[in-house]
């Protein structure tokens, strides 16, 4: 079970205090001057820090790897994992989709592992930037493949609800490693397999 990786600056910590979190949000609320007294809104600062601790609290996993004994050594690609994070400057959400492909070595991984891995880093005050990074780089250090690649591309209502007020705007970003860097071909290869 993955705990910590404190070398991506991931820190998991202890599970959220519920209560603590909904008087806070209740106080967060009322300094904003939205009353919680009507019937529609008694349990929003609850449903408030439900929502948030949800939203940066991954759940814990095994990390499940195989000896690659058929010595496969194409692309390996899966596509749209959903990413759903929280911006660590406005905590506000930014949703999208992560798109993650790697050249096995000696070991292969068990594709809902990709996902696991995605929400391990997404599920915490985020920018998108380190994100894809600290996906690939895990990967990397765990696998050990000759090649790893990221993009995820995602909205972000910081950007869609406040500031620039631009619904629709999509970012991508990319991190990518070993060979899948180094070589042209490989990296063609990669971006034409997560563009189709």
């Amino acid at each position: 079970m993955i705990e910590t990786v404190d070398d991506l600056d991931l820190q998991v910590s202890t599970r959220p205090d519920l209560a603590a979190a909904t008087r806070a949000a209740r106080d967060f609320l009322a300094a904003l001057g939205v009353s919680c007294d009507n019937p529609g809104m008694r349990k929003s600062p609850q449903r408030m820090a439900e929502a948030y601790a949800a939203m940066i609290t991954a759940r814990p996993f095994e990390m499940t790897t195989f000896p690659n004994d058929e010595r496969y050594d194409e692309l390996v690609v899966v596509k749209s994992i959903p990413v759903q994070s929280v911006c660590e400057h406005h905590l506000l959400p930014f949703v999208g989709l992560a798109h993650v492909g790697y050249l096995p070595a000696d070991r292969i991984l068990g594709l809902s592992k990709f996902a696991r891995v995605v929400e391990m880093f997404a599920h915490r005050p985020q920018v998108q930037e380190r994100l894809t990074q600290q996906i690939a780089r895990w990967l990397d250090d765990q696998l050990a493949p000759k090649g790893v690649g990221v993009v995820i591309e995602a909205e972000h209502m910081c950007m869609t609800l406040r500031g620039v007020r631009a619904p629709g705007t999509v970012t991508r970003t990319s991190a990518v490693f070993g060979v899948i860097r180094d070589i042209p071909e490989s990296r063609a290869e990669f971006f034409s397999a997560v563009a189709k």
